[in-house]
């Protein structure tokens, strides 16, 4: 009896893997699939990205102008950090590796610098993590995290650039950071935190620079109309705002990665123990029928002795 019990355990918690295997494995067929979308939308967006950072890094640097978006307090008192993590879980260390560094940048900013943390989220995961320590947050967005568009980007940039240019004696920030995740490839997404306001504008190697002329032999400058400072104010908060929706796509991409990559490997893990539990099935099922055999011949031999 112990051993038929023990065999149907087996063969209940096999059909149990089993099942869950199914499913690991249609998710990540199917982060597989959103992937490739996430990277278009993010190639697709780097032309657009390209042309207006060298159209402010030209208006910022060649014509000096002053800007609020441009000027570093002496003494920032304030700053916002902004969070970007995932709504979904089942994406592996994601949002854990994200939170972590987000914790070691507001330790940072309040220990070493001497300042106030306003807290804005991104996704539902990093919401509920700070709001089951009982922090307050000043602002969140969930529900966009794996397909952000530009229109959720600018709702978060307007934010955060309205408590920027609000003045810290009534309520506002000196300066704003945002931690996020960029995607290098498939296998590895680095988490990383910039300062997204005072703007300094630089290209993707990190150098300040005038933009190239089509012939590459001199920098290209531009001419304004009406002016370069009324151009700077239209195009400094769709700076951000591009900055902002860039790091969404960015997240967005590891996001998925990072769930194929756990899917994965939950799936590989779901099939070895498959191919255990069957082992210990058989091996269960063989003693049985040794079992039986062995009780068979000794009724067979009690029978014939007493005969």
């Amino acid at each position: 009896m112990i051993v038929g019990s023990s065999l149907r355990e087996l063969r209940q918690r096999r059909r149990s893997v089993t099942a869950t295997k199914k499913i690991t494995r249609a998710m990540e067929l199917i982060a597989s699939s959103r992937i490739v979308k996430a990277q278009a939308a993010a190639r697709a967006a780097m032309p657009y990205t390209l042309e207006l950072t060298k159209a402010v890094s030209m208006l910022a640097s060649a014509y000096d102008l002053d800007h609020p978006l441009l000027v570093e307090a002496e003494k920032p008192r304030r700053s916002a950090l902004l969070v970007i993590t995932s709504d979904r879980g089942l994406a592996g260390a994601y949002s854990a590796n994200v939170l972590k560094l987000g914790e070691q940048v507001r330790t940072y900013l309040e220990e070493e610098e001497g300042q106030e943390v306003d807290l804005f989220i991104t996704g539902q995961k990093g919401l509920a993590y700070h709001e089951f320590r009982g922090r307050e947050v000043a602002a969140s967005w969930t529900g966009f995290s794996e397909s952000p568009s530009a229109r959720d980007a600018k709702t978060v940039a307007d934010e955060l650039v309205k408590r920027f240019l609000t003045p810290t004696e009534e309520g506002g920030v000196d300066e704003i950071h945002i931690v996020s995740t960029r995607f290098e490839s498939m296998l590895k997404q680095t988490p990383r935190a910039t300062r997204l306001l005072p703007l300094v504008v630089v290209d993707d190697d990190g150098k300040q620079e005038a933009p190239a002329s089509a012939n590459g032999d001199e920098p290209l400058f531009y001419e304004f109309e009406p002016d370069a400072r009324t151009v700077l104010d239209a195009l400094l908060p769709l700076f951000v705002s591009n900055r902002i929706h860039t790091a969404l796509l960015q997240a967005g991409a590891s996001e998925l990665a990072s769930r194929q990559q756990a899917m994965k490997s939950a799936t590989d893990n779901a099939q070895q123990l498959i191919e255990q539990l069957t082992r210990q099935a058989n091996q269960a099922r063989q003693a049985e029928i040794t079992q039986e055999i062995t009780e068979i011949v000794g009724g067979a031999s009690a029978l014939s002795e007493s005969a």
